[in-house]
């Protein structure tokens, strides 16, 4: 452990084990209708996330990741609004996720080879911003709340690429962001479970500067 970070103990005082995420059922059936009306209840749940997820300015923590395939990763996550992020994973994963405000590297060390994309071109994007109004900036399709989590479902439609949704799953007790869900154009999920978050811990600004000169762009 650095000395920043026993200077800095996460907010929850104490390391938690990893958490089990929740899964989406695959075959959820979310409203077409981008205009889905919200009724009062709903439309409080969104603002409440929206005021907390544009609190963050800095996020720290660990999280376990679902690919679609069921298969289980874990790591450490580094976020800097607006618009950095960095996943490392765990050994033997070599993957690496870098975003530096404007692109996104997915980041290969055994092969030394890294894929960019435009940072707007993923939904993590709303994550990341600086500021965000959920129901006003981005195209909320469903807002569903238990005694367990807030969930929020936002629906992006690109020309090129298609649909893909990002689901926030916020802690109904304490207002934390617990989890979120990618769905890619294709329908497959991606699931990431955060925990042992600290947002008062400075980050290493480069941690989100993308290397081009060790990693190659493979071809295609």
């Amino acid at each position: 452990m650095t000395a920043q970070e026993k200077t800095s103990p996460p907010t929850t005082g104490v390391s938690q084990a990893p958490p089990n995420p929740v899964i989406p059922d695959p075959n959820r059936n979310v409203p077409a209708n981008v205009f889905a009306t919200f009724d009062a209840s709903q439309k409080a749940q969104a603002a409440r996330v929206s005021t907390y997820l544009s609190s963050l300015q800095t996020l720290v923590g660990n999280f376990v990741q679902v690919g679609p395939d069921g298969s289980k990763t874990k790591g450490d996550f580094y976020i800097q609004k607006p618009g950095k992020v960095r996943f490392e994973y765990e050994p033997p994963s070599p993957i690496a996720i870098i975003a530096d405000g404007s692109s996104v590297a997915v980041r290969d060390r055994r092969l030394a080879t890294q894929d960019i994309y435009p940072l707007s071109q993923t939904p993590l994007r709303f994550l990341l911003s600086d500021r965000i109004d959920l129901l006003k900036d981005t195209n909320v399709v469903n807002v569903t709340a238990d005694d367990v989590f807030i969930s929020i479902t936002i629906e992006e439609k690109q020309a090129l690429i298609g649909t893909s949704r990002l689901m926030l799953m916020i802690g109904a007790k304490d207002g934390q962001l617990k989890q979120w869900t990618v769905t890619d154009p294709q329908g497959y999920d991606t699931t990431v479970a955060i925990y042992n978050l600290d947002s008062s811990r400075k980050v290493d600004p480069g941690l989100f500067k993308i290397d081009f000169t060790n990693y190659s762009t493979p071809p295609g």
